[in-house]
């Protein structure tokens, strides 16, 4: 398939900008102006303002002179720049190859996407007719090269859609500006005569490259297609993305959930055949009143199950605001990894930490809290209790020991042992109360000791005496005397968990 581009010239970018806020300046003369050396310069004006001999560069007081009703706005360095930058993401809608083109124009990558609009022409009035309607006067241009579109979409009278083949006779009569050429190398052509691009296309590039400097060559070459020249868009193509355009604009929750199992069907149908899953995913979706949105989804597991993932958006899909409608929405996989064999799992005996199963549930449970609310412990290799479940994330890593199961542990382990008030006979039996935060405990039943020596290689201390003790209400605690028993302090026991 032939590559195609577009070109749009936003002829009046900021003065247009202004009126689309201010709707009284419109069809008045103004300008915007910024300071240079002393003086406030013409960096932007209106056609108004251009009638009465007002340029760009000129000082506003010679503006002045000329125009005394002009009206003069503070100009800002780089707002051109944050403009081009929110039509681009606008027009991600018909292309997702969009590249600045200061100070006032947007290169697009269109291969392919035309006939989504019905044709060339249908798809350029659109995009023409949709930012007239905002308010911006625009120009736009289609050809085989981005020197051409640029060219025709500044230079050309009519033509504006080059057929294919045809972007050399369509550079024939423009004039040398047509070419993205330095204002020294224009002056130079004129001045030798050289005022349309066939008095020269036919020069030997030799020639030209030692009359006029090699830039002169590449952007004729480029705008030939002689030399390659390649965009660099505003967002990095995904390599799985799919887009699903409304014949009518969304506005209902059942034709986004619609809309949205479409898209994950095609997405996941193109990741199972080439054995992918999708690790992380993001749903954009844009207005028609050009404001649009993004809900993500991760998974702990690469998954290209459709009921899956749908089930991950479909948790968040209420913060999803349509507005007038929603005309476009795009699912782009950001990350996808290599699924696992499933066959070599289908005789296992169950579902572990990394099973699929395990993961969907856990997938569903960090759409609603997040992901820092999800812990996964590994048994570690010590004898210290703290020490001994180890955080790990990677629901994939085996351990490498097991937990011990010869003696009872509770199922919450407090960070830090608590201190508490006990009495116990000595010296080996367990406390007969305990007081814990204000509140007593009485003891009808206990079992113990399980004495457990501190590991001395890592930090010196005294060893543990641990019991099972359960209360006069079936509430069983996981408590311990720390070093051997002293008479004259026997005070130093610690509640350390809770049993269910």
């Amino acid at each position: 398939m032939p590559k195609r581009f577009a070109s749009i010239w936003f002829r009046n970018l900021l003065t247009d900008w202004k009126a689309i806020r201010q709707a009284g300046l419109k069809g008045k003369a103004y300008v915007f102006a910024e300071p240079d050396h002393g003086r406030m310069l013409i960096t932007a004006l209106t056609n108004e303002a251009r009638k009465y001999g007002v340029t760009e560069g000129m000082t506003v007081a010679d503006a002045r002179v000329i125009a005394p009703d002009l009206q003069v706005f503070d100009g800002k360095p780089g707002r051109n720049l944050k403009l081009l930058t929110g039509l681009a993401e606008w027009c991600l809608r018909y292309t997702p190859l969009v590249q600045l083109d200061p100070p006032d124009g947007l290169l697009l990558d269109v291969t392919g996407c035309t006939h989504l609009k019905g044709g060339e022409k249908a798809y350029l009035q659109e995009i023409v007719s949709r930012l007239k309607a905002i308010g911006y006067d625009v120009r736009p241009a289609i050809a085989d090269t981005i020197g051409t579109a640029w060219g025709v979409a500044r230079c050309a009278t009519s033509g504006l859609i080059v057929p294919e083949g045809e972007h050399r006779n369509a550079l024939m009569p423009l004039p040398p500006s047509a070419l993205r050429l330095p204002m020294n190398q224009l002056l130079k052509l004129r001045n030798l005569g050289l005022h349309q691009i066939n008095s020269f296309i036919y020069i030997p590039n030799a020639v030209l490259r030692r009359r006029f400097g090699k830039d002169m060559v590449l952007r004729l070459q480029q705008a030939l297609g002689q030399e390659v020249e390649y965009l660099f868009p505003l967002k990095e193509p995904v390599p799985y993305s799919v887009r699903l355009d409304c014949l009518e604009p969304v506005r209902t929750r059942t034709a986004i959930e619609i809309g949205l199992n479409d898209l994950l069907e095609r997405l996941c149908k193109r990741l199972y055949g080439e054995g992918l899953g999708v690790r992380s995913a993001i749903l954009t979706w844009y207005r028609v009143d050009g404001k649009n949105g993004h809900i993500s989804i991760g998974t702990n597991h690469p998954s290209n199950r459709t009921q899956h993932l749908f089930k991950l958006f479909f948790i968040k899909l209420e913060t999803i605001a349509p507005g007038l409608g929603i005309e476009l929405f795009v699912l782009d996989a950001l990350k996808t990894e290599p699924v696992s064999d499933k066959q070599s799992e289908i005789w296992s005996a169950g579902g572990g930490a990394d099973s699929e199963e395990v993961a969907e549930l856990l997938d569903r449970v960090a759409g609603r809290i997040g992901t820092a609310h999800i812990n996964r412990y590994l048994p570690g290799e010590h004898y210290w209790p703290e020490r001994t479940p180890e955080p790990n994330a990677n629901f994939k890593k085996k351990p490498e020991s097991e937990w011990r199961t010869d003696k009872p542990r509770p199922m919450q382990i407090l960070d830090h042992p608590e201190r508490i008030e006990a009495m116990a006979l000595t010296p080996d039996y367990p406390p007969k109360l305990f007081i814990w935060k204000g509140e007593q405990h009485i003891i009808v039943g206990a079992d113990g000791p399980e004495r457990i020596e501190r590991e001395w290689w890592l930090e010196p201390g005294e060893h543990r005496d641990y019991y099972i003790a359960e209360d006069e209400t079936g509430r069983r605690y996981w408590l311990f005397r720390s070093g051997h028993y002293n008479a004259e302090n026997n005070q130093h026991w610690y509640l350390h968990g809770f049993f269910a």
